[in-house]
């Protein structure tokens, strides 16, 4: 039942709102001061606090003060005999629910009662809605033990900070994106909002209006105006996933909101100003892209800004153990389920092309089927050796559909070197066990 707490110091108008409140069903309370009715809100359990102004003792903005100060949330209604324009703003700009002014009708204190309820139940909602999102955030959480991962982690708390455009590279399954949500929420904008977006889910036609909006009758079946991501994001953080996959023709007017922050909705022409903190991501080479056409080089060097490149999950060994418990706290609801120590070196020996993503895949898939209770095994993980045996097999095998040739093999081992080694000729040249002189005389044999 919806509890009421009467505050007045004329007692035949507590008693006569109590009368009221009783008829429509909810249960009431009565104090003769705000500072009387400070000491019940704070034991009591109250949903709305319906309150008279001018009282001895403390009034009632002081106790609407005194209720945020003690992180009180319970909506106030204040009713006075002495209305004016000025003192109806002044109690609604310092947070109240609702005013009445005496006398008035049992109508009216009833809809206020129902109005403010409504409201009450939209926090309630809200404040719910908050919590899932922070649990979900905490599976966000990055677990690592790596040198390389900690230097990353470092540096994404210093960025965090500033407003700076933040370019994340990495292969697929790394992590891009909970990194992006790290720095987020490490940053003055982590009560906002963190839109992602993933621009190679997006047909080019619409990506115009996904990012800035569009107004009504912008093109065939726009029927009403719609806010693109980057309003939508307004200050909060927007993350671009996939940017190598951005339209060539929509890449310009990302450029210009990136450096006026300004945006036009699709068929708009006012200016909008935005407020938004942009993290860009890719798994591909974006040089690469600039140098094919495929990228403009202005739109490259404005999200180059602050590099972060996150190692693949072979890369950082040290990394696979934590997280593979980590996973398994996440899947196992039991909580009894452990990692046998032949499973653990099967984790490490384990090349995991699908990186951190694979890894959490594996867990999950080990939980489910693990036979030997409380205990994931190497037999529980042998669906990791016939995945290894299969790429072992495609590798041998790879003159089999007689179409490849020598060229096309060292030019695609050069292009993964140049990758992994985020395009360090002198590191891709280790990685493929040359000289950096000959890695250069095969880069331009190829080109």
């Amino acid at each position: 039942m919806v509890r009421i707490l009467v505050v007045d110091d004329e007692e035949k108008m507590r008693h006569l709102l109590a009368i009221m409140l009783g008829a429509g069903g909810y249960a009431v309370d009565q104090a003769p001061d705000g500072e009387a009715a400070l000491n019940m809100a704070a034991s009591g359990n109250y949903d709305i606090i319906i309150s008279d102004i001018r009282m001895p003792k403390m009034d009632g903005i002081t106790l609407l003060n005194r209720l945020k100060e003690m992180n009180l949330p319970c909506p106030v209604i204040f009713i006075t005999a002495f209305a004016s324009v000025d003192s109806a703003v002044d109690a609604m700009r310092k947070g109240a629910a609702d005013y009445i002014t005496k006398p008035f009708e049992e109508k009216r204190i009833l809809l206020a009662v129902e109005r403010t309820l409504n409201i009450t139940r939209l926090m309630s909602e809200n404040l719910a809605l908050k919590q899932h999102i922070n649990k979900i955030t905490e599976k966000d959480e990055i677990i690592s033990a790596s040198e390389s991962m900690s230097k990353i982690l470092k540096l994404a708390g210093k960025v965090a900070q500033r407003n700076a455009t933040v370019l994340i590279t990495g292969e697929s399954g790394v992590g891009k994106e909970v990194l992006a949500k790290f720095i987020h929420n490490k940053s003055p904008r982590k009560d906002e909002k963190f839109i992602p977006l993933n621009c190679a889910a997006i047909s080019a036609g619409l990506m115009e209006s996904e990012l800035f909006g569009h107004e009504k009758g912008a093109y065939t079946g726009a029927d009403r105006r719609t806010l693109g991501k980057f309003e939508y994001s307004d200050k909060g953080t927007l993350f671009l996933d996939e940017i190598g996959d951005l339209p060539f023709e929509a890449q310009s007017k990302l450029l210009r909101a990136l450096q006026d922050n300004k945006i036009q909705r699709v068929g708009g022409n006012s200016e909008i100003k935005i407020d938004v903190r942009v993290i860009c991501a890719t798994n591909q080479n974006l040089e690469q892209l600039v140098e094919d056409g495929k990228f403009r080089a202005d739109l490259f060097f404005r999200i180059n800004v602050f590099p972060v490149h996150i190692p693949t999950l072979s890369e950082r060994k040290n990394d696979i153990i934590p997280l593979a418990e980590y996973f398994l706290r996440r899947f196992d609801e039991s909580g009894g389920i452990s990692l046998s120590a032949s499973s653990q070196e099967q984790l490490l020996n384990y090349a995991w092309p699908g990186n951190v993503r694979e890894l959490a895949n594996a867990i999950e898939r080990a939980v489910i089927i693990a036979d030997n209770p409380g205990k994931i095994t190497s037999a529980t993980l042998s669906f990791l050796n016939s995945k290894a045996r299969l790429a072992d097999k495609n590798n041998n095998n790879i003159l089999l559909n007689g179409k490849t040739s020598l060229d096309e093999i060292e030019k695609n081992l050069v292009q993964q070197a140049l990758e992994k080694s985020n395009n360090n000729q002198t590191a891709a040249a280790k990685l493929l066990g040359i000289t950096r002189s000959r890695f250069r005389v095969l880069l331009k044999q190829l080109n």
